[in-house]
């Protein structure tokens, strides 16, 4: 959530992100701060009269021990005072927190100043694309996995529902594969391998923005409080909430492979066909908590590492920087990387790298000490990559008459050059 001293000290440049986003009535602002001048004013009290109560209960202690009851007791009348006014102020107080934090759950994260605004996809700004965009007359992914018989949709609607592939023979291990070259690429660029729990409770789902604004996405398990993980981005960058860091020990990078579930409502058409649109998928992360001033920087960082794996696979991309409409709640910036399918003819979205800045890192209370005092990190997150799309688009890629074609830099990991 926003930081109330940057609502203070920047409502400009506040202002001026979020009406990227297309919000008009920005009137939560004022609420905000006027809850805030309230929480300060109650804290300011309460604590006065805290300290009035503490020195009065030493010169009562004072007095017994001088045998001068009596005025010790007229004191004591007065401590019952003031403890019935402070329980009163911590009422108060509480209520001022609660809705300061209400008011602040429900405003998205300020656009940077790079991002253009716009209403949806269309209005997103084109910043790259590499390889050749071919239309080939090859079968789609779902027609290859079952020809080959390497994913099985049909057996995995039968064990569970629709959006649970089961992936078989050397599909599996061409998945493995993926999972395996990712973290190897990853891990040698500096990032730290994470093997994180796949669940995670209220308060990590909070820290991170997925609640209250993504309720809907996610599979619930209300008997333990638990939640299945959207992306290991989750958990990982829960590792350190509450944590309160040394500015020697930044960077932090980071880098885990998991299951996502996500339950995708209203999706259909299209969209769901094969692999294209799944209730449980594979994704290797990358996460990074930055100092503030070094943030962009690593978010170049970060798309370029993308960028480099799928130069590697041989895959054609492009690079889109997401106007306003369609950045995600919770970031500043996003880049979207996606790959050309082409059996489809279509374009897939494979990654998604952002900068949060102090967004989550305020929810998560994840500081760091630096030579200006205790400042809030910058978290930044991005699929390095979603498999299932990467999948599609090599099945049709490396497509042949007699069979699939493997990438070259996958050979070694998955002891097979060619599916037949």
């Amino acid at each position: 959530m926003l930081l109330v001293t940057d609502i203070r000290e920047n409502k400009e440049r506040i202002i001026e992100g979020l009406k990227k986003r297309n919000i008009e009535d920005l009137s939560v602002l004022d609420k905000i701060l006027e809850a805030d001048d309230n929480r300060k004013k109650t804290q300011f009290e309460l604590d006065n009269i805290l300290a009035e109560s503490n020195q009065l209960s030493k010169q009562i202690g004072e007095l017994f021990k001088t045998g001068k009851a009596a005025e010790a007791n007229e004191l004591k009348e007065q401590t019952s005072s003031l403890k019935e006014k402070s329980k009163k102020l911590q009422e108060d107080l509480n209520n001022y927190k609660d809705e300061l934090e209400a008011y602040l759950f429900q405003i998205p994260n300020a656009l940077h100043e790079s991002v253009v605004a716009g209403k949806g996809e269309e209005d997103n700004v084109l910043v790259s694309t590499h390889g050749e965009v071919e239309e080939k007359e090859g079968l789609p992914h779902w027609e290859l996995a079952s020809k080959y018989d390497i994913i099985d949709f049909e057996l995995g609607t039968k064990i569970t529902g629709a959006g649970f592939p089961v992936y078989k023979g050397k599909g599996a291990r061409l998945q493995r594969a993926l999972i395996n070259y990712f973290l190897d690429k990853n891990t040698a660029a500096g990032y730290k391998e994470i093997l994180p729990p796949l669940m995670v409770n209220e308060a990590s789902a909070r820290g991170t923005g997925q609640l209250p604004d993504k309720e809907a996405q996610m599979y619930e398990i209300p008997l333990d409080g638990f939640y299945m993980i959207p992306t290991s981005e989750v958990p990982v960058t829960n590792i350190y909430r509450d944590v309160l860091m040394e500015e020697k020990d930044l960077p932090v990078m980071m880098t885990a492979f998991s299951p996502c579930f996500r339950r995708e409502a209203g999706s259909y058409g299209k969209d769901v066909r094969g692999l294209n649109r799944l209730h449980q998928f594979d994704k290797v992360e990358i996460v990074r908590i930055e100092k503030p001033e070094n943030s962009y920087a690593a978010l170049e960082a970060m798309k370029n590492q993308v960028a480099t794996i799928l130069e590697d696979l041989g895959l054609t991309y492009r690079i889109l920087h997401l106007c306003g409409g369609d950045t995600g709640f919770a970031s500043a910036s996003t880049f979207d990387f996606e790959v050309w399918s082409p059996a489809q003819h279509r374009w897939l979205e494979v990654s998604s790298v952002s900068n949060f800045e102090t967004f989550q890192a305020n929810r998560l209370k994840l500081r760091y000490k630096g030579e200006k005092g205790t400042e809030y990190c910058h978290t930044l997150n991005g699929s390095s990559l979603a498999l299932p799309r990467v999948l599609a688009s090599i099945l049709e890629h490396y497509q042949v008459e007699d069979g699939i074609e493997i990438p070259e830099v996958l050979h070694a990991y998955t002891g097979f050059t060619k599916i037949s």
